[in-house]
């Protein structure tokens, strides 16, 4: 039987999906997502989200968007003891799907992927919330999601002119100073509260173990974005600072399920993505506090997975497989 396109699966390994990865094309792809879900065009299955006896946490996020054809999931978690291994604790894989058949059509690598479509959604939350005239940044973590909220905060608000972080052992991070060399003044402090207290914008990109500052730190006008909440049991926030703030999140349902509102499920939140629409007002005056808690929804990964498959094919990017699927 003569192999076709519709019976081939193209993978895009780390490498292709690196190669084909920009800021632009994946900001705007997150913002579809978001415009997506915002119009009840697209659909976010229930999330789920376990812990393993091996010491690590699995989760799948799947959805769908039938007016664009578009169908997928994303199998991810965290295995910390990779890191013993010399690996990278959290794994992430996309699979795409064609809703009219069933038939796998594209096998991604999600690491990079889920990196750069959080990085985005930081920057999109940033670009409508927080203040146009911020200038100083308190970033919660070091880690990889610290560096890409970071980029993403450079392009979003060009007036920033100073960064502090904060780190889990209370240590600067010099791996963490080099990528930023020259792009702003970068500083270490122990300090969250006063750090905190003195900053437009606060970031908080860690694995979600505990409470990262205090609510009073929080001075009126400061915009909040909390990426590290995507379980059951994991917190960065202050319960206190959530009914001081307008409160926008991604997903309203996941957030009380996993993210910063399982704390507080009864907050009033607003969905980004009608904000993006014009269906909902963002910040509303140079005093409110905004807060953008971000737990990921598959939407984004979807929309990403399609942007990549479309460049990958256009440039010859990645392997096909022989993947029959009828009988003959």
């Amino acid at each position: 039987m003569t192999t076709t396109e519709d019976d081939t699966l193209l993978v895009l390994d780390m490498h292709a999906v690196d190669r084909l990865l920009g800021m632009e094309q994946v900001s705007e792809a997150v913002a579809e997502a978001f415009l997506l879900h915002s119009r009840a065009q697209g659909r976010v299955f229930p999330v789920i989200r376990e812990r393993l006896h091996t010491g690590g946490v699995f989760g799948i996020k799947a959805g769908d968007a039938a007016s664009q054809d578009l169908l997928g999931y994303k199998a991810a978690g965290f295995w910390p003891a990779n890191r013993r291994a010399g690996g990278e604790p959290h794994q992430a894989t996309v699979m795409l799907f064609d809703p009219a058949t069933g038939r796998p059509t594209c096998l991604l690598d999600g690491n990079a992927i889920t990196t750069m479509r959080t990085g985005a959604a930081g920057g999109l939350g940033l670009a409508r919330l927080a203040r146009p005239d911020s200038a100083s940044l308190a970033l919660f973590g070091s880690g990889v999601q610290a560096a890409v909220q970071l980029r993403f905060a450079l392009r979003a608000l060009p007036g920033l002119r100073r960064v502090c972080y904060m780190t889990a052992d209370g240590k600067p991070d010099a791996g963490f100073e080099a990528r930023f060399e020259g792009q702003i003044e970068l500083l270490h402090s122990a300090d969250g509260d006063t750090v905190v207290a003195g900053s437009d914008v606060v970031i908080t990109a860690t694995p979600g173990a505990r409470t990262l500052f205090s609510a009073d730190a929080v001075r009126p006008g400061t915009h909040v974005t909390a990426v590290g909440a995507d379980t059951r049991g994991k917190r960065e926030l202050p319960e206190a600072l959530l009914p001081r703030a307008r409160v926008f999140v991604d997903d309203a349902a996941q957030s009380r399920q996993i993210g910063e509102l399982q704390w507080a499920p009864d907050t009033l939140c607003t969905e980004i993505g009608a904000v993006l629409d014009g269906a909902a007002p963002g910040r509303a005056g140079p005093d409110d506090i905004t807060l953008f808690d971000m737990t990921g929804i598959a939407l984004q990964d979807l929309t990403v997975a399609r942007m990549l498959y479309r460049r990958a094919r256009e440039e010859g990017v990645g392997t096909a497989l022989p993947w029959p699927w009828r009988a003959g």
